[in-house]
């Protein structure tokens, strides 16, 4: 009985580390998730893009909120693994958001309001929601009016890096067809495994 109870308890101890996510994602005071590749900004958009154009990169907002398990998921799962977050910090100027925050952002259109108000103004319903900006945007655009894509949810990390590239290689703008979906059932069969992941 004694050595059915020890494996038991070895098993258990195995496991345990097992069950703990690789990368663990930091949280921050305000209870959202931070990475090495967000960016802390003032939250004005013009400059944003001004200063991701600068660096080469594009620039993307990423909406979350504190508790939103699908932010865990991505934090947890998708954005650790290194072909992603070296993807999106070579490619890309990202700026966090609170659905719920108080933090002034001014859109391109030049309206400031708090985070939460500016979440309704554009739409945002669902946590993480990424908008994805092209490198020129009209004075009297929208972050929304102006994206070149919008990716809402939590997804696995073949879509993620799927949707990054896309943009990031500018596909929107081809004249060939194949849409977002299109490029991500090609990426699938070019990993040849059948996953989107």
């Amino acid at each position: 009985m004694l050595r059915s109870l020890a494996k038991v308890l070895m098993t258990a101890v195995l496991a345990v580390p097992m069950a703990i996510p690789l990368s663990a994602a930091e949280l921050g005071d305000d209870g959202l998730h931070k990475t090495s590749w967000m960016r802390e900004t003032f939250k004005d958009l013009r400059e944003d893009l001004d200063e991701a154009n600068g660096e080469g990169k594009r620039l993307a907002l990423i909406f979350e909120q504190r508790g939103c398990i699908y932010c865990t998921k991505m934090h947890e799962e998708t954005f650790p693994r290194p072909e992603i977050s070296r993807y999106i910090e070579e490619n890309f100027f990202v700026v966090q958001l609170n659905l719920y925050g108080d933090v002034e952002v001014t859109d391109f259109d030049g309206q400031a309001l708090p985070e939460k108000e500016m979440a309704r103004k554009w739409g945002v319903l669902f946590t993480p929601t990424i908008l994805f900006l092209p490198e020129e945007v009209a004075e009297e655009a929208t972050a929304p009016e102006a994206a070149v894509a919008m990716m809402p949810g939590a997804f696995g990390a073949g879509t993620t890096l799927d949707m990054f590239t896309w943009v990031n290689e500018k596909r929107y703008a081809l004249d060939n067809g194949e849409d977002f979906q299109r490029y991500h059932a090609r990426m699938i069969q070019e990993r040849n495994n059948g996953s989107a992941d």
